[in-house]
């Protein structure tokens, strides 16, 4: 057993920097630890060197049983909103940040396990976790990097041999997670709720140096706004491309709420099919907070926390720190037009459309109408929605009339097929002012097998539909892979230009309306 050396030496600098922002903890050891997934790409990308490592030496290192070299585990600090109710403190119940990787391009990169063990922040729970919640947490993370969303991502996941009790035994697993950094809102909530202003500005400065060095330069007054209004332009982009492929994160509290604008913790997460802006699937959301159509509105109020604790950093020592409020509203309610905007321009990409110059502000609003008039296409008839958008590249004009994803599948028949008989009158007239705007804007005339490859690199064929993750999980709870492995493979290919691909084709696949509608997602706590 041998602690694997990575090419450059671990860094420590949150621990450094942050006094009282982290505890020493040590992973608890992994009785017979089996590697169930490495991350190749993940690890080329990151230049680790696993070339001739075996997968016996991965899965001790990745358990925890023989840490890399270089490696102080410590389990950091945070507080956060909890589905609106403050905890002043949470902290990493069963995580461990490892060390900070520089990676080929010099960035700073978190190295962190989950699923390790007991820390001083676990409050009664046991740290561990199950084979299940890691591999979905590195099903998605990879399903969301291939679409091009900011993302934490899964490196390994191990089974460790031990057992962990939920409501039954279920096979134990530690998870090793990639991150530009796991700087929290809930993390600044925990300095501002200490009213430890010291720690606050070692946290910016940190956080600026991290993840928005130009902003260095500014007095940390400046900074702390500038902070503000580029975590509040990340996660706008964020939520914007959430809500464009059908995420619903399922549990959007502060402390799941990163400054680097990178998704994180996959617990209760599912994908929508039929659109609904109302549709909930977590077990644990049972007022609905966290629905799909609620994920801007919660993006903007999480901001405001953020704000809230960013306020004493916001004026000179021993200023009222209410002579910030005026601003720091400014930059939290500039969430909904950054959002608005990075919306209208990912629908734009799906529709072919150009986005047109600074002035044209009655185009915007008109396609902002095309837009929802879209999405209330979708709803008002149950329509999935990601085949929808896929399928509309094929209602091109001058595309043919096909037969949906049989035979003709780059056909507008396709699109048609999904909906009900009612629907195509008001389909069509849709239909027709998206063409009419095509004519306008000048690409209408492209032609139109080019054109549905170009639409199609912006609408995905495949996601991480719930029933095949859940079909992967099952198996690989018991012990087989293959379905973990096939669903990966077709995750980190969500495009398609034609959908003739028979072995990828069943993950394209819509599940049964009887089985959406009773589907649950479950933290994995």
């Amino acid at each position: 057993m041998r602690p694997l050396s990575f090419t450059s030496a671990l860094e420590h600098t949150y621990a450094r920097d942050i006094p009282g922002g982290s505890a020493p903890a040590a992973p608890q050891a992994a009785p017979q630890p089996r590697l169930l997934w490495f991350n190749r790409d993940l690890a080329q990308e990151l230049g680790l060197p696993t070339d001739g490592v075996s997968d016996d030496d991965l899965a001790q290192c990745f358990s925890g049983n023989a840490l890399p070299t270089g490696s102080q585990p410590v389990a950091q600090a945070y507080a956060g909103h909890q589905f609106g109710r403050f905890s002043p403190q949470l902290g990493d119940g069963r995580a461990l940040l490892l060390g900070e990787l520089r990676a080929p391009d010099g960035s700073l990169c978190d190295l962190a396990l989950k699923g390790s063990g007991r820390t001083p922040f676990s409050r009664g729970g046991d740290g561990l976790a199950a084979v299940g919640p890691m591999l979905r947490e590195a099903l998605m993370g990879e399903s969301l990097h291939a679409l091009g969303v900011p993302t934490t991502r899964a490196l390994a996941v191990v089974a460790t041999g031990g057992t962990v009790r939920r409501d039954t035994a279920l096979p134990g697993a530690v998870l090793c997670r990639v991150a530009a950094s796991h700087i929290r809102v809930g993390t600044f909530e925990y300095f501002a709720a200490r009213e430890d202003t010291a720690a606050l500005q070692a946290l910016l400065a940190h956080t600026v140096a991290r993840h928005d060095p130009t902003l260095a330069a500014l007095p940390a007054e400046e900074q702390a706004l500038a902070l503000l209004q580029a975590v509040v332009r990340r996660q706008a982009h964020l939520i914007a491309q959430w809500m464009d492929i059908g995420l619903i994160h399922g549990v959007m509290n502060t402390d799941n709420m990163t400054l680097s604008g990178e998704t994180i913790d996959f617990g209760p997460c599912a994908m929508l099919e039929a659109h609904d802006p109302a549709a909930v699937f977590s077990s644990i959301d049972l007022g609905g907070r966290y629905a799909y159509g609620n994920q801007p509105r919660i993006a903007a109020w999480n901001l405001a926390r953020l704000a809230e604790a960013l306020l004493p950093l916001m004026v000179p020592p021993s200023a009222d720190p209410a002579a910030a409020i005026p601003a720091a509203t400014e930059a939290v309610q500039a969430f909904a037009s950054h959002y608005g905007a990075a919306r209208l321009a990912l629908a734009r990409s799906r529709w072919g459309l150009d986005a047109p110059g600074p002035a044209d502000a009655a185009l915007d609003a008109g396609d902002n109408r095309l837009l929802d008039d879209w999405l209330a296409l979708l709803h008002a008839h149950r329509v999935d929605h990601t085949l929808a958008g896929w399928h509309l590249a094929g209602a091109w004009p001058g595309a043919g009339m096909g037969a949906g994803m049989g035979a003709n599948t780059g056909a507008s028949g396709g699109l048609h097929a999904l909906f009900g008989a009612e629907a195509q009158a008001p389909l069509n007239a849709w239909l027709a002012r998206w063409q009419q705007r095509l004519a306008q804007a000048g690409p209408g005339t492209m032609p139109a097998a080019q054109a549905r490859a170009r639409l199609r690199q912006h609408s995905p064929w495949i996601i991480a539909r719930n029933h095949r993750v859940e079909e992967a999980l099952a198996a690989a709870t018991a012990g087989d892979l293959a379905p973990f492995d096939a669903l990966m493979a077709a995750l980190r290919q969500p495009f398609s230009p034609d959908g003739q691909d028979a072995r990828r084709a069943p993950y394209a696949e819509a599940a049964a309306p009887d089985i959406t509608a009773g589907y649950q997602t479950f933290c994995g706590t």
